[in-house]
């Protein structure tokens, strides 16, 4: 599984891995963040929150988050 995370908004995001050579042309790339649009991903970051309901949770508050979801704490790179 290849997960990267979103510089803008930290959303980490999931891909699933190749399993052979023909599944190659087959596979999903994802080129746009579903939460803010963003296009720059990154696979250096360390540490993720797991949002389960931002209107109440203040970790969600501070990082500005507005959906559920997993996000990165630190990004790198």
């Amino acid at each position: 599984m290849n997960v990267r995370a979103c510089r803008k908004c930290r959303k980490i995001i999931e891909e699933d891995n190749v399993k052979t050579t023909a599944e190659k042309k087959k596979r999903s790339v994802i080129k746009e963040c579903p939460v803010c649009g963003s296009s720059s991903f990154t696979t250096f970051w360390k540490g993720y929150v797991l949002i389960i309901d931002p209107e109440k949770s203040e970790v969600a508050k501070s990082m500005d988050v507005k959906l559920p979801g997993r996000y990165a704490l630190r990004l790198s790179r």
